[in-house]
């Protein structure tokens, strides 16, 4: 699975860039705000800083404005990959930008039939929220597993972006469901690396270490 990183904070971006931990990136409008900074230079640092594909996303409300905005969106780089959201106005605007041969996420996707949709527009991407479906009591997972389903009876190539990710565990299950993508905070990818029995049993080691008196250097 790969993991694109969801924020717009460029060191936390470098850090786990540094790692391999970085397939892509996702940004929104909020993310932009929270980093202080103007849209197109803070992607186009992460453009240049990140080899995979770079959301960065519409604001227009139709069609035409959201094929305008890609298009100057895209001239930032060319590992952008347009975000617009799915409603029958963004499918009309990623038909037409992926025609063009641009990369296309298509976002806010709550339902297997929107997912089917936007992969017959042509959609590189589905973004399904998974959080956000948690918090009204419903299954996430469930509708990644049925998107999942639906791609592969089929042979879709547009790629399952498991989105509004909040915790490890998301991570974990949509990686057995087989989500091609998933894009989390950065805090969430740092806290995959925990556990409470790899910290007990690295005490021990070192308390027993510092036992035997020695040294490495």
């Amino acid at each position: 699975m790969k993991f694109f990183v969801d924020t717009a904070d460029v060191e936390a971006i470098a850090e786990l860039n540094d790692l391999g931990m970085v397939d892509g990136v996702t940004t929104n409008p909020s993310l932009i705000m929270k980093s202080g900074r103007d849209i197109k230079e803070v992607t186009r640092e992460i453009c240049a800083m990140v080899a995979g594909p770079v959301s960065a996303e519409t604001v227009a409300l139709d069609a035409d404005g959201m094929i305008a905005e890609g298009r100057e969106l895209a001239k930032i780089a060319d590992n952008i990959t347009i975000k617009v959201p799915l409603t029958w106005a963004g499918l009309k605007a990623c038909k037409v930008l992926s025609d063009e041969g641009r990369m296309v996420n298509v976002t806010l996707c709550f339902s297997a039939n929107q997912a089917l949709l936007a992969a017959k527009a042509g959609a590189t991407f589905i973004s399904p929220f998974i959080g956000r479906l948690d918090d009204l009591n419903l299954d996430g997972m469930e509708l990644i597993e049925e998107i999942r389903t639906i791609y592969d009876n089929y042979d879709f190539r547009t790629e399952i972006l498991a989105a509004s990710i909040r915790s490890v565990n998301h991570m974990k299950e949509a990686a057995l469901i087989g989500a091609d993508v998933a894009t989390a905070p950065p805090a969430v990818i740092k806290a995959m690396a925990g556990h409470v029995l790899t910290d007990k049993g690295l005490d021990a080691f070192l308390k027993d270490w510092e036992k035997t008196g020695q040294k490495i250097l």
